[in-house]
């Protein structure tokens, strides 16, 4: 059977694999100025500060994303969703927005018959309206905690970086045992992803991962 015809999986990181921007970052901003203005930008401004300092000092990137998450306790599951899909519709609509070749193959991938996974430390809200610009059937993602209509600003399960990101991977192939992981593909640009890109035939990598 010719390869473009095998079934496979494409596994992608986002932030600067897909997207040129930290998603995360930019997305605190957004939200916290729009529904609470200067006091919210102030506020988010602290997190990303307080983040860039702790990590100078050696937190590791798994910790890290657990202060961060902090961030959004008590804040509306709703209001998030909502807001989410509000800065994706105006971000996404820059030139820039999309790593081009990433994309290109990504879209290239699934005219062949590929499933797409998007595999990021980032939460659902965020990641939903890209996987549905894009046509990704999966994605795997950090799980917030919620009480009732909010979030707790805890994480359920492990930072989805380094190791888990290997681990869900291995988790989406055990459910396709018809697939070979040999011809499946996989995007990152950190060397957080390589544990990732270990578990697939094909290994992409972009931007600083591979020297650019």
């Amino acid at each position: 059977m010719p390869m473009s015809d095998r079934p496979r999986l494409v596994f992608t990181d986002v932030d600067q694999t897909l997207i040129t921007c930290k998603s995360l970052f930019e997305f605190l901003d957004y939200y916290a100025a729009g529904r609470y203005g200067s006091e919210g930008a102030r506020r988010a401004a602290a997190v990303r500060e307080d983040l860039c300092a702790r990590t100078a000092a050696g937190l590791p990137r798994e910790e890290a994303n657990r202060v961060y998450y902090r961030a959004w306790r008590r804040e509306p599951v709703a209001a998030v969703d909502e807001w989410a899909r509000r800065w994706f519709a105006e971000r996404s609509a820059d030139k820039g927005f999309y790593v081009r070749r990433v994309a290109e193959e990504l879209r290239a991938h699934r005219s062949q018959g590929a499933s797409i996974a998007l595999v990021s430390g980032s939460f659902r809200p965020l990641l939903e309206p890209l996987a549905e610009a894009v046509g990704a059937a999966h994605v795997l993602c950090a799980r917030l905690e919620r009480c009732g209509r909010v979030y707790t600003g805890a994480l359920l399960g492990a930072p989805v970086i380094g190791d888990e990101k290997r681990r869900l991977v291995r988790e989406l192939l055990a459910r396709y045992a018809h697939i070979d992981p040999a011809d499946c593909y996989g995007y990152g640009d950190d060397a957080s992803d390589l544990p990732m890109l270990g578990e697939v035939g094909h290994a992409v990598r972009v931007g600083a991962l591979a020297g650019g």
